[in-house]
């Protein structure tokens, strides 16, 4: 029996990606998703885990040029546990999941176009390294989503949208 090194995610990000280079000129983009936990605290509220991502290459770019600030993804990634020295010359850790794969749910350019889940998606940021068996699922998905929206009615269609700012979101 194979074991693997994978972890998936669902989150917002809580700052715009930050994209650099290395000195190869390889693109490297570091983003951190807030993940909402599935139970509750002893005082009911729900609590949040903030993860770091690394996305490399092509990948890199698209995360850094089409996703900002507040968007929602989907990330496929493995764990990493990376030594560096600081600035005092100590050896320290960086705990990081390196993205195979990072799948746009909601960004501000859907939502401003009326909460189209996924379009993002289509500009590249659902890539998967190594085989097409993902694209097949990610269209079994959206024939899914398609079915699921033809079914049931939009209950906020025709209502006045709301007006929210960077500023005003937790994250």
């Amino acid at each position: 029996m194979a074991s693997y090194n994978k972890s998936e995610f669902i989150g917002r990000l809580t700052a715009d990606p930050e994209l650099r280079y290395t000195p190869s000129g390889v693109a490297v983009a570091t983003f951190t998703l807030a993940v909402d936990r599935k139970f509750q605290n002893q005082q009911g509220q729900k609590e949040t885990d903030f993860v770091d991502h690394v996305v490399w290459r092509g990948q890199a770019e698209t995360v850094a040029n089409y996703l900002g600030k507040g968007d929602m993804v989907m990330t496929v990634a493995r764990y990493q546990k990376r030594p560096y020295e600081n600035q005092e010359g100590k050896k320290v850790y960086a705990h990081e999941f390196v993205c195979d794969e990072v799948v746009f749910l909601e960004t501000k350019k859907n939502r401003a176009q009326g909460g189209q889940q996924g379009q993002g998606g289509a500009q590249g940021g659902q890539q998967r390294q190594g085989g097409t068996q993902g694209g097949q699922q990610r269209a079994n998905n959206q024939r899914n989503q398609q079915s699921n929206q033809n079914h049931y009615e939009d209950p906020f269609a025709g209502g006045t949208p709301v007006d929210i700012g960077d500023d005003d979101l937790p994250f």
